[in-house]
């Protein structure tokens, strides 16, 4: 049996611990053999990290070292959850906790609020916009829906990062946060949405995990009895994990080092949320005598896509990607990946309908077929391109297009224009119909530029936007159309796509597209402005829209498209490009100059013994002492030489004229002061040691990387004695 992430669960349970084991490939069998102390699986995408965790688990319990009800196991979804618990069960290891971080903190908190509180315990609510709606009432300031759900958003992220309202505005300034309104603004509605709370009696999600870590820290009588009902934990998605939920794990854990956490930096895609890799990357600082496993082998793609995705995050940049893992597919050769460019959106979204019919046609079933894209508002174009070649999609983590409340609102406005537009003052300037669109949807919240940052009411705007293309489209279509013919062919599309529910294509944002994969991917509209977003400006916001890319390329088990339109509309001047995350990949277009990894290949590190709990000490730096009567040297020069500049010299006179005369030559030819190829002082540095390979002349100080890559070759061919030309020839 071969590693799988979608392979079926094992027909019948193993017979025995050992039989746990079979199967499992040499990694994944060091995470399931690994049942003491810290555990980091770092894990790359595809490479069976579920597989590996739960039949650590599940060994443990049947090898009678882990009782079933000591071990809690945490995820972020229900559906993660359910899986693992479904795993565990045909492993013989039910009984075992597999829970959210809030499932199983609200349990915790429900048990113990007689003891640790008294009374009822608040309501838990499910929702909260009416709230923050009611907090904005009291506060006088009035919200629309797209903003209700962006306050929410912030308020959730203050929580998730602990912070309290009167330290909103510096710390959302700090991360780098574009607040949808003004950031003293929210802090008010923060506040006033805690009032609206108390005085209901209620809490919320984030509430559970902040109680939770509030009774564990006043009480620890109880955070005693938990720890004694619970003393082995695993983390799956630990890259995804908040401050407060890594407080609430490092309470459950107390003193002891009984963890093991998943993870993998490259998926770290929800940073927006609160989200930080940085518990994962410091694991091994936190944890030094951790064991560390390295999964690589990827069992989810073939060749030909995990080459695409090892080349997206060979060219990032920043901390996640120092701990990079390069994927080995370990699947059978299939297709390269499919690069096409279009003219236009609607022709990029009838190409990709055309071949899913093709697909569907040879027998590929639609549900193993999903498009992806960036942003929701993309997804009306392939519905309508799919309906129209009667291929049947479900939409996930997205309302369908015609569905949103915004476009039912645009749609009724649009509507009532229709009928009584001669009395709208709106309409007294504008004589074509995509004018008249334009000011009924102003009305509706559209203008001419795009709002500032994400959220919902950039997604609002985005909706907007695209009725106000679709009318622009239909008008260059038909001339001739009035309101009435663009709100018919409204209401004929809406009807088309509310048809019963199938099974089918899958159209899904690539936010919503994780943890999922299907065996053909179509990635769309994979253009400068939409991936990376416009709205992307700091390096690190850039770097998580390519690991985001990633996500979406590394969710294809063999057949993988990847598309980008040249304009929006058709007769559109060509003003795109394709994103720059293509760059030296696809086919015709410039390399990017890619990076070594830190984290590459697979494999187990152990842990430093008898340091758990202690910090790593830092490396002593060895003094620089004089290689001939051995003072200790601080000056920068005499450091570089590794010599007093009083001390004799063995420099090869000869040598260094040559190197001086080359120095000179290189700096004609870029146009540099000679310095900048190497100072005098190095090259002395060159001349005395006359290094014979590429190690001695690295450690020479001023012979960096870049300069190593250059100059490397004509340096040593003239130390050898060599001309460059017999170097050139020699080559």
């Amino acid at each position: 049996m071969t590693a799988a992430t979608h392979s079926t669960l094992f027909p019948q349970v193993p017979d025995s611990a050992d039989a746990v084991l079979e199967g499992l490939d040499p990694e994944q069998r060091e995470v399931a053999t690994a049942l003491h102390g810290p555990v980091c699986v770092l894990a790359g995408a595809g490479t069976g990290k579920t597989r590996a965790i739960t039949h650590r688990i599940a060994y443990g319990v049947r090898a009678g070292i882990l009782h079933p009800s000591s071990v809690l196991a945490v995820t972020f979804t229900n559906r993660a959850a359910g899986e693992m618990r479904g795993r565990l069960r045909q492993l013989g290891a039910g009984g075992v906790q597999a829970r959210t971080f809030h499932s199983a903190a609200l349990r915790q908190l429900q048990y113990f609020w007689p003891k640790a509180i008294g009374g009822a315990m608040p309501r838990l609510v499910d929702r909260k916009i009416q709230l923050v709606a009611d907090a904005a009432a009291a506060c006088g300031i009035r919200l629309d829906r797209g903003e209700l759900r962006d306050v929410t958003a912030e308020i959730e992220w203050s929580k998730v990062t602990q912070t309290v309202p009167a330290d909103y505005a510096p710390a959302a300034a700090k991360a780098g946060r574009e607040s949808p309104r003004d950031p003293a603004e929210i802090a008010q509605l923060y506040a006033a949405y805690e009032d609206v709370k108390r005085e209901r009696s209620v809490i919320d999600f984030e509430d559970v995990l902040l109680l939770t870590v509030a009774v564990l820290q006043d009480r620890h009588d109880i955070a005693e009895q938990i720890r004694a009902q619970y003393q082995h934990f695993v983390v799956d998605e630990y890259q995804d994990v908040s401050p407060l939920q890594q407080r609430l794990l490092e309470l459950w854990l107390g003193e002891r080092d009984s963890l093991c956490v998943v993870g993998d930096a490259s998926q770290t895609i929800y940073s927006f949320t609160g989200a930080t890799p940085d518990h994962l990357l410091d694991f091994r600082t936190r944890h030094p005598g951790a064991t560390v496993v390295k999964l690589v082998r990827d069992y989810r793609s073939t060749p030909q896509v995990v080459h695409l995705a090892n080349g997206l995050l060979a060219q990032a940049r920043g901390r996640a990607a120092d701990h990079r893992l390069e994927l080995v597919s370990q699947r059978a050769a299939g297709p390269e990946p499919v690069y096409a460019e279009y003219s236009d959106e609607p022709a990029e979204a009838e190409g990709a309908a055309r071949r899913i019919r093709e697909l569907v046609d040879s027998g590929v079933p639609a549900s193993e077929i999903a498009v992806l894209f960036r942003t929701n508002a993309q997804s009306e174009t392939y519905e309508q391109a799919l309906a129209d070649a009667a291929v049947p999609y479900q939409l996930r983590g997205a309302e369908r297009f015609f569905d949103r409340p915004e476009v039912r609102k645009a749609g009724i406005a649009l509507r009532g224009a229709a009928r009584f537009g001669g009395n709208d003052s709106l309409l007294d300037d504008v004589v074509d119909l995509p004018s008249q669109v334009r000011a009924v949807l102003s009305g509706e919240g559209w203008t001419t530029q795009p709002p500032a940052g994400s959220g919902a009411v950039r997604e609002r705007w985005e909706s907007l936007a695209a009725l106000v293309n679709l009318a622009q489209d239909f008008a260059a279509a038909r001339p001739a159309a009035t309101l009435a013919d663009l709100v018919a062919e409204l209401d004929e599309r809406a009807n088309a796509q509310h048809a019963p529910t199938v099974q089918g294509v899958t159209l899904a944002s690539l936010h919503s597209a994780k943890g999922l994969e299907w065996d053909v991917v179509f990635l769309v509209g994979v253009a400068e402005g939409m991936m990376p977003i416009t709205y992307a400006k700091t390096d690190e916001q850039i770097e998580e829209e390519r690991r985001l890319l990633y996500v979406g390329v590394t969710r294809a088990r063999e057949h993988l498209h990847v598309s980008w339109a040249l304009s929006r509309s058709p007769g559109g001047r060509p003003s795109r490009r394709p994103s720059r995350f293509l760059d030296g990949l696809r086919p015709g277009s410039a390399a990017t100059a890619g990076r070594t990894a830190a984290g590459g290949a697979g494999g187990i590190e152990r842990g430093i013994p008898g340091t758990r709990g202690s910090a790593p000490k830092r490396a002593q730096r060895v003094p620089a002492r004089c290689r001939v009567c051995g003072r200790t040297l601080t000056d920068p020069g005499e450091m570089k030489l590794m010599r007093c500049d009083d001390c004799p010299s063995d420099m090869n006179e000869g040598l260094y004229e040559r190197l001086r005369e080359w120095r000179a030559d290189q700096a004609r030819s870029s146009g540099q002061p000679a310095f900048c190829v190497f100072t005098d002082r190095t090259l002395m540095a060159i001349a005395e040691s006359a290094p014979d390979d590429e190690r001695e002349l690295a450690r020479i100080p001023g012979v960096g990387m870049r300069k190593l890559t250059r100059y490397g070759a004509d340096v040593l061919a003239i130390c050898a004695g060599q001309s460059l030309a017999e170097s050139t020839d020699q080559d």
